[in-house]
């Protein structure tokens, strides 16, 4: 499992040797970009639009011309997310649309995304709430011509914030064993352990949540490490050698691991 570390600090892909998980709301508004020394992933910042907003007010030129700058200027894109729609129900609440209208919209901003720039690393992502819901998914991609099986990775939505409970364990073997190389969006260590076999890849932001909790690591002057790399690396060290023997061996303390982990 490739493990990518969350960070709303964009210059950390320039200062950080291990693969980083950066939204496109914290890179939108930059005027220069850092060259990244490892890879990286983005994404859509979805879950905060449909939050705040009740709908997409990105447009998906607007949005696509960003990928390609950022995929130019930064380097190192493994992927992008689309502009997806998640099912938790108290988005589609605000959102007032059903969980298969928010996956058809899902599913043809992909086919958009990628018919309009194919040169662009725009993955597919499933969206549902139960699990009946994400197989419809996948029939819904079928449907639409795309072999999900084919794909260097499938992007798991909706499920982070339930990711220790039976049912998203369930959710996450089933499409794995069906042979999809997911991603698990924002996983916790819970999650992980729980799941993370089934998973090519995953991210988590969720050290910033446990350093806003705690005193700054010694000899910091800040209030907190929420926004602290070194914070952030030890605590990447300290997850993934938490994990059972199938994810990797043992970490060295803060020692980088660019492209291996």
């Amino acid at each position: 499992m490739r493990f990518f570390l969350g960070t709303h600090q964009p210059h950390w892909l320039g200062t950080a040797n291990v693969p980083l998980f950066v939204s496109y709301r914290r890179l939108a508004t930059r005027r220069t970009l850092p060259r990244a020394i490892a890879p990286w992933a983005l994404d859509s910042g979805g879950f905060t639009e449909l939050s705040m907003h009740g709908k997409w007010r990105t447009t998906a030129s607007t949005y696509l011309a960003a990928v390609r700058r950022f995929r130019d200027e930064i380097g190192r894109m493994a992927w992008a997310a689309p502009m997806d729609w998640m099912c938790e129900p108290w988005i589609t609440g605000l959102t007032g649309l059903s969980v298969s209208e928010h996956q058809r919209r899902t599913i043809d901003n992909f086919l958009h995304l990628r018919s309009a720039a194919p040169d662009l690393p725009i993955i597919p992502v499933l969206q549902g709430w139960e699990l009946d819901d994400y197989l419809a998914c996948v029939d819904a991609y079928e449907r639409a011509g795309v072999d999900l099986a084919a794909e260097p990775v499938v992007g798991l939505g909706s499920v982070c914030r339930r990711q220790a409970t039976g049912e998203a364990a369930a959710i996450v073997t089933t499409l794995a064993a069906q042979g999809l190389r997911l991603h698990g969006f924002g996983f916790k260590t819970l999650g992980l352990r729980s799941c993370g076999h089934s998973l090519a890849s995953a991210d988590s932001l969720a050290w910033s949540y446990d350093a806003r909790r705690k005193p700054p690591l010694p000899g910091h002057p800040h209030k907190n490490c929420a926004n602290c790399q070194p914070y952030a690396l030890n605590w990447r060290t300290r997850t993934l050698n938490s994990l059972p023997p199938w994810h990797q061996p043992p970490l060295g303390g803060d020692t980088p691991e660019g492209d291996a982990a």
